[in-house]
């Protein structure tokens, strides 16, 4: 059966409609594949000397058994963010007899042909056979590889088992994310243990007892145990959404937005698309990552305050310049039944501007805790929240009028170009200089709080004026409504 799906999975590429466009993007993702092997392959031939440059006092085998466990760390760091789920399409075999373990096998086998699991392969197996094999002879050789392929099947099923039970619940992939970032800050931060001297203690001990490698296979298997047991649990659609069900209420039972009436169902049905499905879903975990972009900068004070100016926008409005460039994109799959549905636009709107300051307002009090490095950094993100709701959210839904590229909701947003078009380039620009076009004049005259209150009122204004943007914004759609309709309806 495995076969089986594999060669309809073939067939359904060679005959959907965008075989070219598929072509043209798989051709372009595998000459930048390539460049990147062929970066971390001249890395792995002279990785000898480079651990010799960076231990000069230590073995040079020693050295490299202690960055092991070190890159695998921050390559399931990577996976979590960029290793896209094996899918496929249960539907139309629901009624053949055919059992739950094909489906789940196939999903498990075509989960370990990913170029994740190449690097470790490339990048350390010249160091094996060129350094180690010389040193302590093939049978250790032998054992590091099988370990290192053990652990890169184990981080493989692990980051997969992590997103697929985040597709359920979005707090376990946030756990994971800050166990994991934890992890590092221990070693690299706050030095309260070594990740070099674990990774050595285990493959230092693989010279003097190759059957240690073992022990990572074993591991591995584990991992697919797991994923082969949670898949054929959760096969089925009406199985996920029994669980959706319960951990998600409908927009009538959110009494916060029902106070807003119609514009608070509108942004409650908008929040829902966001949890339920992949791509913006990511789009706001990819929101709460940034939390944690001050600690990069206010950590150095290399960094003047223009660059907590970009901080502080990036934070607290990143769920807007990320989700709000593909406005109306979201809803390019149902943007016909709201033409025709007896919605006013204009409320339309307003639960954007809704939704946006709710997310925002939550992202501005989960930043307070940098007020530790100072409490002008936090007047800096209240200035920017301001700036924000005001302007930033303004200017995204003024180009989201100029977006016709549709997006296919299911997809995850790893190496996906969907809906990205000429509009969301010409986005990034005023969204990130249009404050600094206000700052800078007051900061080359050392009157940086100046500039900071012309900002904070700036916002204000906007936010005052927002009826007045609001009105223009929906005249401008009136005009371009017809044009949008037939962009989202070219699949």
């Amino acid at each position: 059966m495995v076969s089986t799906f594999f060669g309809h999975e073939l067939k359904a590429f060679w005959r959907s409609k965008n075989t070219g466009k598929s072509i043209a993007i798989r051709v372009v993702m595998g000459i930048l594949i390539l460049y990147l092997f062929l970066n971390v392959l001249a890395i792995g031939i002279f990785l000898d000397k480079m651990l010799e440059a960076m231990f000069p006092n230590e073995d040079l085998v020693k050295a490299f058994c202690g960055i092991i466990l070190i890159y695998f760390l921050f390559d399931l760091l990577t996976r979590l963010q960029l290793q896209e789920l094996p899918t496929l399409r249960v539907q139309p075999y629901l009624h053949l007899p055919i059992k739950r373990d094909s489906f789940v096998r196939y999903l498990a086998l075509t989960a370990a042909f990913s170029v994740f699991n190449l690097w470790p392969f490339i990048l350390f197996l010249p160091f094996v056979f060129k350094i180690v094999a010389h040193d302590s002879g093939s049978v250790v050789a032998l054992s590091f590889v099988v370990a290192i392929a053990g652990l890169t099947v184990f981080n493989n099923y692990l980051a997969l088992y992590i997103k697929r039970r985040s597709n359920l619940n979005g707090w376990v992939f946030l756990i994971s994310a800050a166990v994991l970032g934890l992890i590092i800050a221990c070693d690299f931060k706050w030095h309260l243990f070594s990740f070099r001297d674990i990774s050595y203690a285990f493959f230092g001990h693989l010279i003097t007892m190759p059957a240690l490698a073992l022990l990572p296979f074993v591991l591995a298997l584990v991992m697919y145990y797991f994923n082969f047991y949670y898949l054929k649990q959760n096969l089925y659609l009406e199985e996920l959404t029994a669980h959706k069900i319960k951990s998600y209420k409908s927009s009538t039972d959110i009494p916060f937005l029902a106070r807003f009436g119609s514009v608070g169902d509108l942004a409650a049905n908008e929040i829902k698309l966001i949890l339920r499905n992949k791509r913006p879903r990511s789009t706001l975990i990819m929101g709460l990552f940034f939390m944690f972009y001050g600690l990069i900068f206010y950590t150095n004070n290399h960094y003047g305050q223009s660059w907590y100016i970009f901080v502080g926008m990036f934070m607290t409005g990143i769920f807007i310049i990320n989700y709000g460039q593909f406005m109306f994109s979201w809803q390019a799959s149902h943007f016909d039944g709201i033409l025709v549905s007896k919605i006013n636009f204009i409320d339309f709107l307003k639960a954007k501007y809704l939704l946006f300051t709710i997310v925002s307002t939550v992202a501005f009090f989960l930043t307070t805790p940098y007020i530790y490095f100072g409490w002008k950094r936090l007047l800096v993100h209240f200035v920017m929240y301001l700036w924000n709701i005001g302007v930033n959210t303004t200017i995204v839904l003024f180009f989201a009028n100029r977006n016709a590229k549709r997006i296919d909701l299911s997809k995850g947003a790893s190496f996906n170009w969907e809906g990205v078009g000429a509009t969301q380039m010409l986005l990034s620009l005023p969204l990130i200089l249009t404050p600094y076009i206000i700052y800078i004049p007051f900061s080359l005259f050392k009157q940086d709080n100046i500039g900071l209150l012309v900002l904070a009122l700036t916002g204000i204004i906007f936010i005052l004026t927002r009826n007045f943007w609001l009105k223009k914004l929906e005249e401008d759609f009136m005009q371009k409504r017809y044009q949008i309709a037939e962009g989202f309806r070219n699949k």
